[in-house]
């Protein structure tokens, strides 16, 4: 089956502005988006770059929108997004994050938000015995937010960052959601500067659901910021 990918293209140190370019790629239907990528590089243009690593859906580095939408390159079937012969598929770099070059992003300031939630378990309390002790409940009220590997996709296909750059965005109000949920975790007073904030914590958020539409590990990142800020709300109430 041959395809057509077209490619936003972009090299800051030749280009002004990116540019589509097409390869027509002869594929399986049931071949990988990557491996279509990987075909042009290593056949047609050894000059593409994006980015790839354990390709089976786990580190999230090549996420890119692919037809119009977020997706995992590596998860992305060409039957999923083509369905006859010389169907054009667009490739295009996830958005709010400066391209490097073609389909490779600086996720500085995105990782940046991710530390401000301070992503990690807080509780200064002596450790009972050997361990802190959680039942099963406990356990699966947060089991949803573990799943996320940060690939960046619910912040692209997020609409508010296009009028609010500063907003903290899904992917970090979900790991914050991660130790907030967290029965052990005792730092909501340490996170609430930040997930409080009107535009840019977690209240900037106005259930436009479309991180949760296009996650690839399926979780359901609206509902656990709508969590969130039922929490935040119950704390202000209990004067934390």
């Amino acid at each position: 089956m041959k395809i057509v990918l077209r490619i936003r293209r972009f090299n800051p140190e030749k280009d002004k502005r990116p540019h589509d370019k097409d390869y027509a790629v002869e594929v399986e239907r049931t071949d990988r988006i990557l491996d279509a990528l990987m075909k042009v590089q290593n056949e047609q243009d050894g000059s593409l770059s994006f980015r790839k690593s354990c390709a089976h859906g786990v580190c999230g580095s090549d996420a890119m929108i692919i037809s119009g939408v977020e997706r995992l390159a590596c998860k992305t079937l060409v039957q999923d997004v083509a369905r006859e012969e010389n169907t054009v598929i667009t490739v295009a770099p996830l958005k709010y994050m400066p391209v490097q070059k073609d389909l490779m992003v600086d996720q500085g300031a995105f990782f940046q938000k991710y530390r401000a939630v301070k992503p990690y378990l807080i509780n200064d309390e002596p450790v009972p015995e050997k361990e802190r002790i959680q039942s099963a409940a406990e356990r699966a009220a947060f089991d949803d937010t573990t799943a996320c590997i940060l690939c960046g996709s619910c912040y692209s296909s997020c609409p508010i960052l296009a009028a609010v750059p500063g907003y903290i965005g899904p992917a970090a109000l979900v790991q914050a959601a991660r130790f907030v949920f967290d029965s052990r975790d005792k730092g909501l007073a340490d996170r609430l500067p930040v997930l409080d904030d009107p535009r840019e914590g977690a209240w900037g958020c106005e259930n436009h659901f479309n991180c949760t539409r296009v996650c690839p590990r399926e979780i359901k990142v609206t509902k656990n910021i709508n969590a969130i800020k039922r929490i935040i709300t119950r704390s202000k109430e209990a004067g934390v």
